[in-house]
């Protein structure tokens, strides 16, 4: 008897869609494209991130997240802890660093060019997820700190959402097969 383990489910989505960080709730992704379980959805579209920041340092700062356009990533995983979140958001962090040119860094989920941010991240979890949200600058006019962007990178954002994709999918699908196969002691 074979068994076969869920996927995680991918979307990558050809329509531009501003994000505004309420996109980061509880199945966004299944009540606007279907998805249900853990999935990843990658789209285009301006960034502006005010009133819904999660992260509570830029909250406090009273800081804000803008781009003119930026590739989004948005991840949602079912029965996952915010410390398991946030080992999988650095998970992806590391994945599209390996599939960027040589120069970009990575320092924990954030990922740098030339001295200009190039990524925004943040994990966090509801009462029935876990949920990240990860965003590359394509383009930085109007950003509000020195940024980087894609096109800088001369880097193709439907490319590189892809290969990111499908590897994340394998990285996810190769730890639940990992889970399953163990022998307790």
């Amino acid at each position: 008897m074979k068994f076969q383990l869920d996927s995680m489910q991918i979307l990558l989505h050809k329509k531009q869609l501003k994000y505004t960080g309420a996109e980061l709730s509880p199945h966004f992704i299944y009540r606007n494209f279907g998805l249900l379980g853990d999935a990843l959805v990658a789209f285009a579209g301006e960034c502006e991130v005010r009133e819904q920041l999660v992260d509570l340092e830029d909250s406090l700062n009273r800081d804000f997240i803008y781009s003119p356009k930026m590739l989004h990533f948005l991840l949602e995983h079912f029965g996952m802890g915010l410390a398991e979140a946030v080992a999988r958001q650095r998970l992806f962090a590391a994945i599209i660093r390996e599939l960027l040119p040589a120069g970009v860094r990575r320092e924990g989920d954030d990922l740098y060019y030339r001295g200009g941010k190039l990524s925004v991240s943040i994990a966090t979890v509801s009462p029935v997820s876990a949920l990240i949200h990860f965003g590359l600058n394509i383009e930085t006019a109007g950003c509000p700190v020195a940024a980087a962007g894609l096109s800088d990178l001369k880097v193709k954002p439907f490319k590189l959402a892809q290969e990111a994709c499908r590897i994340y999918r394998d990285e996810h699908n190769s730890i639940r097969k990992a889970c399953c196969k163990v022998i307790p002691r």
